[in-house]
């Protein structure tokens, strides 16, 4: 397949709207994939006989590659050519979905899906955004951005009424044909694309790649092993943290030495990009946070099937959706900062409302609200961030600079999905081993056996597939037994719920900083530039 650039596309073709379509078309592939996964967790479990928390790790993994090789596929895109790069994304892509409509473990999900589609995610995600800017001029080019970046909105808001429906009623895995459907067909009209060169400077940061990877990795790996129940956490978390110190040394240091850097540190000198970066790290680590945890409540506390899962959280996509299109066109002479801070609030409220209601409710119908009010509030921020983070970078480096920006919200989005499973992993063991050994009904033998085992493998559960685990037990027993399930699994719940409430809370005291600075007119074009 041929990635030079394309002799034979003439020059009226290069801003053909068929073209604006099958890009948005790869990028609601890109978006919807997660959605898919979030409200198919039950399904999943089930047809793969494994756990929530193995599931919620691949979905953590996942997100987490994207974030650690963004930066780095970036630069290799401009050595390779971008053109390439696209084309070799979605094939990973594709490979991750293919994959997920044949298989039978874990392990495969997590090699084929997590790993190997995380990087066509991050080689897709930068070669996109430059195809763009390299095949349409003027009016066409911002008609592109609006409409690729419109389609990860809609692939957002729809994702989980979608998923829930093919998982309902056809399968989960009906969903990822789709998705191998949908890249086949972008494929197919590869020559429209005209390839971008690159005429910057050839070499590669290899020690600044490895640092940002080995950093990204190490903290979130960390917390993924020890939700995992296995050793060594503090070390990896330590490498982590280490290795992103190490990279901010190096990157200051390799440009004092006027040699090409992973990134250029001059850019954290404008601190409205240094704030921005932050609240869209907060932003995402919130809605990671969310989209682990509500899942998990619906399926295994309230026992909704995946139809039921997406329903019950339309309104949190849906009002952030709705809301990001009304502000980015009614915001008018509201203060960008004003906006964030509202945002921030709202998402602050909405997740502590729903926390007092995770053990009192039977019905997805009680958290419309908080999800509203939540959702809102996320969708001010989508609205705001990016051309607030983008805004004091000149022209020629708001590529480099959306790039940081994609990575700081793809490592915010694999850290919330992993921290508020770790959490909640944690905080289950703890409750119901305690619960267990202070039972008055429990035989003695039985409460060490249960707390040794929950010691080890902590796992959230639904009292109907518990009570099929417990079959034969005394009736006394396994009554208890549901019973410390159901207030050790909410409490647990309540508990990880706190990730995206503080996260939250953290990004409402920052916008603070926020109102202190000077609004600044972009510097460039930004509209789109930072969808992924």
């Amino acid at each position: 397949m041929s990635t030079a650039p394309d002799d034979d596309v003439k020059e009226e073709n290069i801003a053909s709207p068929r073209l604006a379509l099958l890009l948005a078309a790869a990028m609601f592939v890109l978006v919807v994939d997660t959605s898919l996964m979030n409200v198919s967790i039950s399904a999943v479990i089930k047809d793969l006989h494994t756990t929530a928390s193995g599931v919620q790790s691949a979905i953590a993994l996942e997100a987490l590659v994207s974030a650690a090789f963004i930066l780095i596929n970036s630069k290799m895109g401009d050595l390779m050519g971008r053109k390439r790069d696209y084309v070799i994304g979605l094939l990973a892509y594709a490979v991750g979905a293919l994959a997920m409509t044949v298989a039978q473990s874990l392990t495969a999900i997590i090699i084929f899906w997590a790993i190997i589609g995380g990087l066509g995610a991050s080689l897709l995600l930068p070669a996109m955004q430059s195809l763009i800017h390299g095949n349409f001029k003027g009016p066409a080019q911002k008609r592109a951005y609006a409409l690729v970046g419109a389609s990860a909105a809609i692939a957002a808001a729809v994702g989980p009424l979608l998923g829930g429906f093919l998982t309902t009623y056809l399968s989960w895995r009906v969903g990822f044909g789709l998705e191998v459907v949908v890249i086949f067909v972008v494929l197919s009209q590869i020559r429209l694309v005209k390839d971008v060169p690159y005429t910057g400077p050839r070499q590669i940061d290899f020690v600044g790649a490895v640092l940002s990877v080995v950093g990204m990795g190490g903290v979130v790996l960390g917390i993924l092993v020890w939700q995992e129940g296995g050793g060594y956490v503090g070390l990896l978390i330590s490498i982590g943290a280490a290795a992103l110190a190490a990279l901010a040394f190096w990157l200051v240091h390799r440009k004092r030495r006027g040699k090409p850097t992973l990134l250029d540190p001059d850019l954290f000198k404008h601190l409205n990009f240094r704030i921005g970066i932050s609240q869209q790290t907060l932003q995402q680590i919130t809605l990671g946070g969310a989209m682990i945890v509500l899942p998990l409540f619906l399926q295994m506390t309230l026992e909704y099937n995946a139809m039921q899962a997406g329903l019950s959280l339309a309104p949190l996509s849906l009002s952030m959706f709705g809301m990001a299109i009304l502000a980015g066109r009614k915001s008018g002479k509201l203060r960008p900062a004003h906006l964030v801070m509202a945002g921030f609030g709202l998402s602050t409220v909405g997740m502590a409302a729903i926390i007092p209601l995770v053990p009192r409710v039977d019905s997805g119908w009680y958290l419309v609200i908080p999800l509203v009010i939540t959702g809102a509030g996320l969708g001010l921020l989508v609205s705001q961030l990016n051309n607030f983070t983008l805004a004091p970078i000149a022209e020629e480096r708001v590529s480099e600079a959306a790039g940081v920006n994609s990575a700081a919200g793809s490592f915010g989005l694999s850290f919330g999905l992993a921290m508020a499973g770790g959490i909640m992993l944690w905080a289950l063991a703890l409750s119901f081993t305690h619960l267990t050994e202070t039972s008055t009904v429990i035989p003695p033998a039985q409460q060490q056996q249960i707390s040794a085992e929950l010691e080890h493998d902590a796992e959230v559960m639904s009292n109907t597939q518990l009570q099929q685990q417990i079959a034969g037990e005394p009736p006394a027993v396994e009554a208890e037994i549901l019973a410390i399930n159901t207030h050790a699994r909410n409490r647990s719940l309540q508990v990880a719920l706190l990730v995206p409430a503080i996260a939250s809370l953290i990004g409402l005291g920052n916008s603070f900083r926020m109102l202190r600075l000077p609004d600044i007119t972009p510097a460039a074009d930004t509209e789109g530039v930072s969808f992924g």
